[in-house]
């Protein structure tokens, strides 16, 4: 491919994606439809090998990319049944109170659709431990977690724009509250450990807590 046809392709990539971030801005809150045509925007192959090639650092990941770990069918009531310290419980209630089903696996057909696979389906469970709700504000510190774990994953930070500027917008008097909200889960993404590829069907039983200690998931928690 000569330079002309790739400056070219370069041109209408970041076409799609503008035209694609103007059609979430004008979507209702918690437009799916709108969130995975920005997703799917603003991939490129580029980006993605090196999201995979710096998680691929961290033996938890490499593991679970190499191997396409899942973490299989979750049985919400079960865990709802457990004691209400452990990670079980405040995932299923969590879901519960939100009206959430857990996300189905699906085939990865690459590194690069695992990346997407596994990030879609611990969503919720990040939601959990980094303590975000499901409103923007939380949404967005969930986004500023992700891009400081994953740091070249294009998509979280492309939401977190989209959540700037939406807010900026339409809610002026949340700025304050969604900066606040970035910049706590940018700082505990950077000061976690890496949680991508992290077995969380292992752990139910185990108090939160605990996990968040050991994972340095609290403001400045220590490892154990």
């Amino acid at each position: 491919m000569n330079t002309k046809d790739s400056i070219g392709q370069h041109s209408q990539w970041k076409k799609q994606v503008f035209e694609r971030f103007m059609q979430i801005l004008n979507a209702p809150y918690g437009d799916f439809q709108a969130i995975w045509n920005l997703a799917n925007a603003v991939s490129d192959g580029a980006g993605f090998r090196r999201t995979v090639e710096l998680l691929s650092i961290h033996p938890l990941a490499k593991n679970a990319i190499q191997n396409r770990l899942h973490l299989g069918a979750i049985d919400v009531q079960q865990l709802h049944a457990l004691p209400e310290e452990t990670l079980g419980y405040a995932y299923s209630d969590h879901l519960l109170r939100n009206g959430l089903t857990p996300i189905q696996s699906q085939i990865a057909k690459d590194d690069y659709d695992y990346l997407v696979v596994h990030l879609t389906e611990v969503h919720d469970i990040w939601h959990v431990v980094i303590k975000a709700d499901t409103s923007m504000v939380g949404e967005t510190k969930l986004q500023a977690f992700v891009a400081a774990q994953l740091r070249t994953f294009r998509f979280a930070y492309t939401m977190l724009a989209k959540n700037l500027l939406k807010t900026a917008v339409e809610d002026l008097e949340c700025v304050e509250q969604l900066m606040d909200a970035l910049t706590e889960g940018w700082r505990l993404g950077k000061q976690a450990q890496p949680l991508f590829g992290m077995q969380w069907n292992t752990l139910w039983d185990i108090p939160l807590i605990e996990l968040q200690a050991k994972w340095k998931l609290l403001p400045n928690a220590i490892a154990q």
